[in-house]
């Protein structure tokens, strides 16, 4: 555990030194994002944080592989492929927080990246069916391949679309990085197995990121993670997912008192709720009234708190609170007895409810016209000539 904590320690560190250099970077070559209708921020907002995200993410590999707990890690696939991978889709999301790819372009440069993850090794393998005995079903090549990318691809866009106020997705991410950090490591007690994974590895590493990122994203942002850190920080989740699936081998602990015989199936639309939950809305409203997929709008679960009435950072911290109370509720059924779950994931969804639709600080009038976040001055930034 020591191990871990210090890996968490470095990328959070280290992104949280790197992402002034970032700002910087965007302010220079003008690339921020600029107040649109859909919108909530109102003046020009650095891009870029994906890079700060991206170098946490390399300085704690690096120092994963020096750590003599950890070296096991490296003879694993999932190292060199989340590197590779996440610099590709970081450099994706660099050019379309920029020049503002079209949706094909970058869904094209998410299902490249997504093929190069499992072109290094880092693919599903078998799927747990649900049942009371537990069984593994091992998946065709080329449908083994199809479901890994499909599945990155999901994550990568459901982190994408949550990603409309400061700190919300950085905030969403890191709690289910933890939850599903808890999950590997308690499930890996329970087989008396070996806790060093590289699910177990990327989970933390992923949380320190949104955790040394967070305090310059949170209201008001001084700069935004953009699509080359909401599509990185989808991409690591999923080669995390990807890879608890080969990690653990579940039919060795079904018939336990909780429903560990469930993962990979059930775990990750748990611990990633909140933002599937968004996109398949997002989905279901574009598609029902004949627009793209991809065509952007002012629907998504966090304007439709501004609407209500709730101040910005209280709509960030009401989503923050279901996604942990999914998050850590799925995973507690994993291995406490359900009805003891049950019961607690109860009491906090009341409290949830009457977070969310109770008690607004102002007026919904007030919520929509006087946004509360990204009040920074980029004139001391601004670059000369």
């Amino acid at each position: 555990m020591r191990e871990y904590a210090l890996v968490f320690f470095v990328a959070a560190a280290v992104t949280y030194l790197l992402t002034p250099i970032a700002r910087r970077v965007a302010v220079a070559t003008s690339t921020l994002a600029r107040p649109r209708d859909r919108d909530v921020h109102a003046i020009p907002t650095p891009y870029l944080g994906g890079i700060a995200m991206l170098g946490g993410v390399v300085a704690a590999m690096f120092v994963a592989r020096s750590l003599p707990s950890l070296q096991l890690v490296r003879a694993t696939p999932e190292p060199k492929a989340v590197l590779v991978a996440g610099a590709l889709i970081c450099v994706v999301g660099m050019v379309d927080d920029k020049w503002q790819l079209d949706a094909f372009t970058k869904l094209a440069g998410q299902a490249l990246a997504a093929g190069l993850l499992v072109l290094l090794g880092v693919q599903l393998q078998f799927l747990t069916l649900p049942g009371t005995s537990g069984s593994n079903f091992a998946l065709d090549p080329n449908l083994s391949v199809v479901a890994t990318v499909c599945l990155t691809l999901v994550m990568v866009n459901s982190i994408n679309f949550i990603d409309g106020l400061d700190g919300l997705a950085a905030g969403v991410v890191g709690i289910a990085a933890v939850a599903f950090f808890g999950f590997c490591y308690q499930l890996s007690v329970v087989q008396q197995n070996t806790r060093v994974t590289p699910a177990t590895l990327l989970a933390a590493i992923v949380a320190g990121v949104c955790v040394g990122f967070l305090p310059h994203n949170f209201s008001p942002a001084r700069i935004f993670m953009g699509d080359s850190g909401s599509m990185l920080l989808g991409l690591l989740l999923a080669a995390a997912v990807t890879s608890g699936t080969t990690s653990f081998d579940s039919t060795a602990i079904s018939g336990r008192r909780g429903a560990t015989f469930f993962f990979p199936v059930l775990l990750p639309l748990t611990v990633l709720a909140v933002p599937f939950f968004d996109l398949l809305l997002a989905v279901f409203r574009r598609t029902r009234t004949g627009r793209s997929v991809f065509a952007p709008d002012k629907e998504h679960l966090h304007h439709r708190l501004l609407e209500i009435g709730h101040t910005h950072r209280r709509a960030v911290l009401t989503i923050w609170y279901w996604s942990a109370v999914l998050a850590f509720g799925g995973v507690a059924a994993s291995f406490v007895r359900a009805p003891y779950v049950a019961a607690g994931v109860g009491v906090a969804a009341l409290a949830g409810t009457a977070l969310s639709l109770l008690g607004p600080r102002r007026s919904p009038a007030v919520a929509a016209e006087t946004p509360d976040a990204d009040v920074i001055d980029l004139d001391e930034h601004r670059p000369t000539g």
